[in-house]
């Protein structure tokens, strides 16, 4: 998206030509709310887990203080590792880094690449700024745009958004997966495709194309008062496309290769490092041979490094991966487990052990 703003769009103008990047699932790519309504689903999911088997053996007791301490400990599993990225990208914003990126003429890079504070006082004021924008309401990290979504999942881990997480949880450990087991081949396929196509649904433009246009108008149809236009489609797919999951045991199997589980284990650090390295190593890989050139945008002429072509990216761009999945590897084994220590000495002052105190309040008549 930082170098194919077009990806956002469904098509090129009303019922105009189409792009392969621009149909839906292709499109995926460009779905931030598609993926972020999958996150806070499965964290619902596993906040609820333990606490759904031990209410179901009628533990409600040991259910509820579970998903008490479970909330608590993922709150600053999300809070501390994402305060951590904000310094980094923070430090490298004062030392010139992003410099590059900011005049480069990717619009992602240059709109989200900050300028350096006035001074070191003047930029301690600004972390702790960008620090507290980014968990109030219309959150906004000037350095680091892309969590603008971690509010979001700060409050499905304590409650808000965390109902069809639960649910899943109830039907996980209840017979039914097993019990329709044997149809899945059958019905799987047709509701993961039908959950991606949902969950394409571009947030601009939506009338554009015919697909979208379609939904577009479902949505006027049957989409409650309050329903978030950008929000609806995509919401239900992801809702779609892990009910399916939980009820096939051949896409549990299929998710469950090592690979996969190793990108789920760095999907967290990886997202919180990409948006700092795409503005300083993929911005200098990219633009390190480029001479500034004057271009001209809505009527202004600016000095701006111009996009390399495709050789360039075909090379560059693995590089870049590579680099960015080793960071996010190193991040996961040696950065979090002083988050898990953190958190573990916190969960211990708050939460008291042997204390038989219910968790909620009895009457006494």
């Amino acid at each position: 998206m930082a170098f194919a703003r077009w990806i956002v769009i469904p098509s090129y103008g009303k019922n105009g030509p189409v792009h392969l990047m621009q149909r839906p699932i292709f499109r995926l790519v460009s779905q931030g709310a598609a993926w972020v309504a999958v996150f806070i689903i499965l964290s619902g999911f596993v906040n609820s887990l333990k606490a759904v088997k031990l209410a179901r053996i009628g533990q409600v007791e040991p259910a509820l203080s579970n998903l008490a301490v479970s909330s608590f400990r993922r709150s600053f599993r999300l809070v501390l590792p994402a305060t951590a990225a904000t310094i980094l990208s923070w430090f490298i914003t004062q030392t010139g880094a992003y410099d590059t990126a900011k005049r480069s003429n990717a619009y992602w890079l240059y709109t989200t690449s900050p300028n350096p504070s006035s001074s070191w006082g003047t930029a301690v004021e600004d972390l702790v700024h960008a620090i507290r924008t980014t968990w109030i309401y219309n959150p906004e990290n000037p350095y680091d745009q892309p969590q603008w979504a971690l509010l979001y999942l700060l409050q499905a881990m304590v409650g808000v958004n965390v109902f069809t997480g639960i649910v899943l949880a109830e039907l996980n450990d209840s017979g039914y997966p097993l019990r329709f087991a044997r149809f899945s081949p059958l019905f799987a396929p047709p509701l993961v495709i039908c959950a991606l196509i949902l969950m394409s649904f571009p947030s601009q433009f939506q009338d554009w194309a015919p697909w979208s246009d379609l939904l577009l108008r479902w949505y006027w149809r049957i989409a409650p008062q309050n329903a978030e236009l950008m929000r609806f489609w995509p919401t239900l797919g992801a809702q779609m496309l892990t009910f399916t999951v939980v009820m096939s045991p051949h896409l549990r199997r299929a998710l469950s290769h090592r690979w996969l589980l190793w990108l789920g284990k760095i999907s967290f650090p990886l997202y919180l490092l990409h948006g700092s390295f795409m503005r300083s190593v993929l911005a200098w890989l990219l633009f390190a041979r480029s001479k500034l050139t004057e271009i001209e945008e809505e009527g202004h002429q600016y000095m701006r490094y111009p996009l390399p072509g495709a050789p360039t990216f075909l090379v560059v761009l693995p590089i870049f991966m590579l680099i960015l999945l080793t960071a996010a590897h190193f991040w996961a084994i040696k950065v979090e487990p002083h988050f898990g220590t953190i958190t573990k000495t916190a969960e211990d002052i708050m939460f008291v052990k042997g204390d038989k105190s219910p968790t909620l309040p009895v009457r006494k008549d």
